[in-house]
């Protein structure tokens, strides 16, 4: 009985202890010292690691993704010249066939009728100079 009575006494002992020092830093916490030599930042970055560490992720996957996103478009920009480039290209071919068609369409015509074609290697304008 004497040494459950010794034991409640020392944790009452204990526990007195304990409200007096986190009365004592909660005191220092409030100092200007504290303050201005950085401790409280200190108990702030250590409190909250984990949510720093989940920013500091997240601001590394939005600016992975951005940058991913910019080459995307980058990507597009050069495809979209391309195709119109390429279409330019189409509507030419396009035109010169026509015209290549018409050409041997009127010689097959003339032909079929007994008409002679002679083609003229000369220009047809005169440069005087």
């Amino acid at each position: 009985m004497l040494k459950k009575m010794e034991t409640d006494n020392k944790s009452e002992e204990k526990d007195g202890l304990k409200v007096e020092v986190e009365t004592a830093k909660e005191n220092k916490k409030r100092s200007i010292g504290y303050w201005a030599q950085g401790h409280a930042l200190e108990d702030l970055v250590v409190k909250q690691s984990l949510l720093l560490f989940l920013i500091f992720v997240l601001i590394l996957m939005f600016i992975t993704n951005r940058y991913w996103c910019s080459k995307q478009l980058t990507e597009m920009d050069k495809l979209k010249n391309e195709l119109v480039r390429l279409n330019d290209d189409q509507v030419k071919l396009t035109s010169q066939l026509s015209q290549f068609r018409r050409q041997l369409q009127i010689e097959e015509a003339l032909k079929e009728n007994g008409i002679e074609l002679k083609k003229n290697n000369s220009t047809i304008y005169l440069i005087k100079k």
